[in-house]
């Protein structure tokens, strides 16, 4: 293929703009799985890939941001799908530790989406980003009902669940996205058994958050 040169496309008629949209957001994402780099995903390298003009893009997307924000939604609708057909099992603390479970698959088997999703850096306004992880049917959202009815099954801690479920949200959240997190950005390193660390990660974790037995 010649580098630098853009098949021309028929210029959009009415009521096309919507799949012109979609097939732009399509080559963003297949560029960012190509090469594993947001740095990639140029507003000149997705036009290309589209055959449209540079311009083109920008009616659709303020600017290289805004594009990959889009591409994040979509990658979390994919997500919050992943955790929801992970939860299988009626006990709170089975339904945690497979939500965990998933998240962390999902990372290691979509790490350019899973690095789009929650390492990337976009100079985007902190309240859109909020609300996008905060709206009904999120990843988010799901990781919050478990928690409240893991405090509402009176198993979590006095001290843990009288700060509510955001707390233990956040708590099991940082520990499953630290090793998410590394997997992803360190592959290369020596790491155990990937199977036995998740396991022993999670049951370590939501141990931490519950009563002592006996």
């Amino acid at each position: 293929m010649e580098t630098g040169s853009t098949t021309a496309r028929p210029r959009s008629r009415r009521g096309e703009g919507e799949r012109l949209r979609e097939e732009i957001l399509a080559a963003a994402e297949a560029l960012l799985v190509e090469t594993a780099s947001e740095d990639a995903v140029s507003i000149r390298a997705v036009a290309q890939a589209v055959g449209v003009t540079a311009p083109s893009i920008y009616r659709h997307f303020a600017d290289k941001d805004m594009l990959l924000l889009e591409v994040c939604r979509h990658s979390f609708t994919d997500f919050s799908a992943a955790l929801e057909d992970a939860l299988g099992a009626d006990d709170t603390t089975e339904q945690m530790v497979a939500l965990g479970r998933a998240y962390i698959r999902y990372a290691v088997e979509h790490p350019e989406h899973y690095r789009i999703m929650f390492m990337a850096r976009f100079e985007l306004s902190a309240q859109a980003y909020a609300e996008e992880m905060v709206a009904d049917g999120s990843s988010f959202a799901l990781l919050l009902r478990i928690s409240q009815e893991l405090i509402d099954s009176g198993r979590v801690r006095p001290e843990i669940a009288e700060r509510g479920a955001l707390h233990v949200g956040i708590l099991f959240w940082s520990s499953v996205h630290g090793l998410a997190s590394l997997l992803v950005a360190k592959p290369g390193l020596p790491w155990p058994d990937p199977d036995v660390l998740e396991e022993h990660l999670l049951a370590g974790t939501v141990r931490g958050l519950l009563v002592p037995e006996g």
